[in-house]
């Protein structure tokens, strides 16, 4: 696996990272996944875990890009806990507006949290993530949460 010390490939990179701010916000990438900083953070921490292969289905996949994301979503748990002490993960995949193959990954939080002087509240807790209300943040708040979490990664 390789993190994202590796130049990141433009063949990697389809319409949907790039919808999500790639190659800028990603975090880590790996040979069949990237994980990226959402840009719109509906919770502390928001990511788009999104795959590298050509496919609008799930089970469009290779078996070995399956076996990679055991690995990639152990990681992003960890770092994520470590980074914000989150309550519980939500991963979506919803693929209507970007139909290539991704994940939206919202750590939970029952309480606010407080990062770079501001405080990030989950608008659905305990319900479904509610992606409609944002915490705004600017380009440089959210670098702020993607070195942090970098900091953090295992």
């Amino acid at each position: 696996m390789s993190d994202i010390a590796t130049p990141v490939r433009p063949d990697h990179l389809n319409a949907t990272m790039r919808k999500f701010g790639a190659p800028q916000t990603i975090i880590r990438q790996y040979q069949y996944w990237s994980v990226l900083l959402r840009p719109a953070q509906a919770t502390l921490g928001a990511l788009v875990l999104a795959a590298h292969e050509p496919a609008q289905a799930f089970s469009e996949l290779s078996q070995t890009s399956f076996t990679e994301l055991h690995e990639v979503t152990r990681q992003i748990e960890s770092a994520l806990t470590k980074a914000f002490q989150n309550d519980k993960f939500n991963y979506l995949m919803l693929m209507m507006a970007d139909p290539d193959v991704h994940f939206h990954v919202i750590p939970r939080y029952a309480q606010p949290r407080q990062f770079a002087n501001m405080e990030f509240v989950d608008a659905g807790w305990p319900a479904m993530p509610n992606l409609g209300q944002i915490n705004k943040t600017d380009a440089m708040t959210n670098q702020l949460i993607m070195e942090h979490i970098q900091s953090c990664w295992p």
